[in-house]
C-alpha cells in the first residue's frame, strides 16, 4: 500500500538526530566485497530500502548475504565463482547497482549489466563508465538493454582521465583497476569521502591505492584481494539534511554522527545565513538564529563543492528566508521538480534555465503536494513544518530509500510527523 507524510505546520526542530552510514557508500561497499573470495562484513549500515535490494542483487550474482537492519551490519560471502548479470527487474529499482560492473569485469572477466532506467550509453554517466573500462582493456557495448562488458585476456593498467569528476565513473574504474595489470592512473577523479571509503576499504582488502580525496588516484594492480571487515563512513547527505532542517525550523539540532570537515561548503553558508555551527563530542550543532533565516545563494558542484543532493532542502530553506536568493543547478537537467511543489505551498519561486530564484516569504500554506525522489521527499516534508496547517507528501517509499524511520527522528525532534496510508485515486 503506498503511504504518504502527515506533517502539522509550526514545529521547531529541537534535540539530537543520529546519523549513521552513508547510503551512497553502503552500496558501492556491497558491490566491491565481489572483489574478493570470502566473508566479508560491513558495519554502520543504513536500514533502508536500497541496502535490501542491493543484498537481493548480490544474491542472485551467488554470493550469501546476512543483512541484520537492526544492528547495522551486512555479511556477504563470496564464492570463487560468481555470475555476471545483474537483471533489469533489479537494477531499474536501484540505479546505483551500475556500481558491480567494475568489479564483475574484474573478477570474472565479464559483466552483463541493464541499463539502469533506460539510461542510454551516450549519456554522460554511462559514458564515462564505459570509456573507463575499455581504457582498461575491456571491450563495452550495449545489446537488447544490457551493458556488456568484456576483458577475456584480463585488465591493464592505463593513463585515464575522466571528462567529469564522475563519482560512479570513478568508482567503477577505481574497483576495475584494483585487479588489472600494472598501474593505472585516473586524472579528474571524483574527490567525495564515500570515493575515500571505498578506497580505504580497498586497501584494507590488499589493493594499492594512493590520493584517494585528491583528483589524482595511482592505483598498483594486485593478483587477488582478502575479505574484509569495515565500518561504513557517516552519511553525509543525511547529515546536511538536519542542519538544513534545523536552520529552516529555527531549530535547535546537533547532529550526532555528523562529519563537519564533510560539509564544509553546506555549513558555511548556513552559518552566513545567521546560524551558530560548532562541533561537538559527538558530531555538530546547528542553531538557527531567532527570527527568519537570511537567504543562500547555492550552486551545486562536484564536491568539495555544494550537493547535488542538498539542492530541495536550500529550496525549501529559501523559500522561508528574509529576502531573496538564487539557487543553480549544475549537475543535473530535471532536478527542480521540488520547486513546482514548493508554489503549491505559497513559495514564490521563478525558474529561468537551470536557476531558480527564490523570493522568501514569512510562512508557507499547507497543501498536499508530491515526492519525485528521496531528497526532494524529505525537503517536502521540512518545508512542511513551516507551512500553516496540514501538508501530506505522497511518495513516503522516495524517502524510505534515503532515510530510515524519517518520521520517528522527527518526532524524536518535537515534530508532529506521521505516516498514513495514500487515500485511493478517483478518475
Amino acid at each position: 500500500m503506498s503511504e504518504r507524510f502527515r506533517v502539522v505546520g509550526g514545529t521547531r526542530l529541537v534535540g539530537r538526530v543520529p546519523v549513521v552510514g552513508a547510503k551512497n557508500s553502503a552500496l558501492k561497499l556491497m558491490a566491491a566485497t565481489l572483489l574478493a573470495p570470502g566473508r566479508s562484513r560491513l558495519t554502520n549500515v543504513p536500514a533502508i530500502v536500497d541496502v535490501t535490494i542491493m543484498a537481493e542483487l548480490l544474491r542472485r550474482l551467488g554470493t550469501e548475504v546476512l543483512y541484520d537492519a537492526a544492528a547495522g551490519t551486512v555479511e556477504i560471502d563470496v564464492p570463487e565463482r560468481i555470475g555476471h548479470r545483474a537483471d533489469y527487474e533489479l537494477v531499474r529499482a536501484l540505479r546505483a547497482s551500475i556500481c558491480v560492473l567494475g568489479p564483475l569485469v574484474a573478477r570474472m572477466g565479464e559483466a552483463d549489466v541493464a541499463v539502469p532506467g533506460g539510461d542510454a550509453i551516450g549519456s554522460r554517466g554511462l559514458d564515462l563508465h564505459a570509456m573507463g573500462l575499455e581504457a582498461l582493456g575491456a571491450q563495452v557495448h550495449v545489446t537488447h538493454g544490457y551493458l556488456v562488458a568484456h576483458a577475456p585476456g584480463g585488465l591493464r593498467g592505463a593513463d585515464i582521465r575522466l571528462e567529469f569528476p564522475s563519482v560512479g565513473a570513478t568508482e567503477n574504474v577505481l574497483m576495475a583497476a584494483v585487479l588489472a595489470d600494472g598501474v593505472t592512473t585516473l586524472d579528474n577523479a571524483a574527490r567525495e569521502p564515500e570515493i575515500v571509503d571505498i578506497a580505504t576499504m580497498l586497501v584494507g582488502m590488499g589493493a594499492r591505492i594512493e590520493g584517494a580525496g585528491t583528483s589524482t588516484l595511482r592505483i598498483e594492480g594486485v593478483p587477488g584481494l582478502s575479505p574484509v571487515e569495515h565500518r561504513v563512513v557517516p552519511d553525509r547527505i543525511a547529515a546536511g539534511s538536519w542542519a538544513f532542517a534545523a536552520a529552516t525550523t529555527r531549530g535547535d539540532v546537533e547532529v550526532v554522527g555528523g562529519v563537519v570537515a564533510h560539509l564544509g561548503l553546506p555549513l558555511e553558508l548556513l552559518a552566513e545565513a545567521g546560524c551558530a555551527v560548532s562541533v561537538t563530542p559527538d558530531g555538530f550543532r546547528v542553531v538557527a538564529p531567532p527570527g527568519r533565516p537570511r537567504p543562500v545563494d547555492v550552486a551545486t558542484l562536484p564536491y568539495p563543492g555544494f550537493p547535488t543532493d542538498l539542492q530541495p532542502f536550500a529550496l525549501t530553506h529559501d523559500a522561508v528566508a528574509d529576502g531573496s536568493a538564487m539557487v543553480t543547478e549544475n549537475l543535473f537537467e530535471a532536478r527542480f521538480r521540488t520547486v513546482q511543489e514548493l508554489a503549491r505551498l505559497g513559495a514564490q519561486t521563478r525558474v529561468d534555465g537551470h536557476h531558480v530564484l527564490l523570493r522568501g516569504v514569512p510562512q508557507l500554506s499547507g497543501a498536499p503536494v508530491e515526492a519525485s525522489d528521496i531528497r526532494a521527499g524529505a525537503a517536502l516534508v521540512v518545508a512542511g513544518l513551516v507551512a500553516d496547517g496540514v501538508t501530506t507528501v505522497s511518495g513516503a517509499h522516495h524517502v524510505d530509500r534515503g532515510y530510515a524511520g524519517f518520521e520517528l527522528l522527527l518526532q524524536g525532534l518535537g515534530a508532529q510527523v506521521t505516516r498514513e496510508p495514500e487515500p485511493p485515486a478517483f478518475g
